[in-house]
């Protein structure tokens, strides 16, 4: 079963209680007219994320939300995989944040885990950042759609904008990280053309199938 198409006015609750992760959305979200509200607003409590792949956690989250919020649900699961680290943070890319959350530490601790293993010289610095996007309904119904950016991991940080790792990744084709990149170029989207992000990518998928764009 499919699920009805959006259009301006609608309302989505955004599955996250994370408000980087939620400036994103605004900003992806932007050129559609929707209401996006919150899990974080609604006071709604974060599920645990108990799954071992992006899939998994992301229709954790948006069941949650949609089942809380009795309304459309859209979730991210995301993270960073490491060529040189067997995957890793993979789905545990938060988790190196620790609690409460410190991505300076999370950084440094991949930066750690590359020396450990000798991964010097671009080549071997390697990673993705993946992005699976899940859009629930509160009868039970849902939808994923995937995104992911490859690129090269740097150090030290470069630049403020973005969050979690960005300052450290380094999409191929440019010569700046995420943390250096404007949103417009990190995020942009047109009808039939991707963003050059990982959730961008997933987006670009969501909004061809879900946003009634005229």
């Amino acid at each position: 079963m499919t699920i009805p198409r959006l259009k301006a006015g609608d309302r989505l609750c955004i599955a996250t209680h994370n408000a980087g992760k939620l400036k994103e959305f605004r900003e992806l979200f932007e050129p559609f007219g929707l209401e996006l509200v919150s899990a974080g607003d609604l006071g709604l409590p974060e599920p645990e994320e108990t799954g071992t792949t992006f899939a998994e956690n992301a229709r954790t989250k948006a069941h949650a939300a949609a089942r809380g919020a009795n309304m459309l649900a859209l979730s991210d699961d995301s993270g960073i995989s490491v060529d040189a680290l067997n995957g890793e943070p993979g789905v545990y890319t938060a988790d190196w944040a620790g609690v409460p959350r410190d991505f300076n530490r999370a950084m440094k601790r991949v930066e750690d885990a590359l020396q450990a293993a000798g991964a010097i010289s671009p080549g071997q610095r390697r990673a993705a950042f993946n992005a699976t996007l899940c859009l629930a309904h509160p009868d039970g119904r849902d939808v994923l759609y995937v995104g992911k950016c490859e690129g090269t991991l740097v150090w030290p940080p470069r630049g403020d904008q973005g969050h979690g790792y960005d300052p450290m990744f380094m999409p191929d084709g440019y010569d700046i990280t995420f943390g250096e990149m404007p949103p417009e170029v990190k995020h942009s989207w047109s009808p039939g053309q991707q963003g050059l992000s990982h959730r961008a990518r997933a987006f670009a998928l969501f909004v061809e199938q879900q946003i009634d764009h005229g």
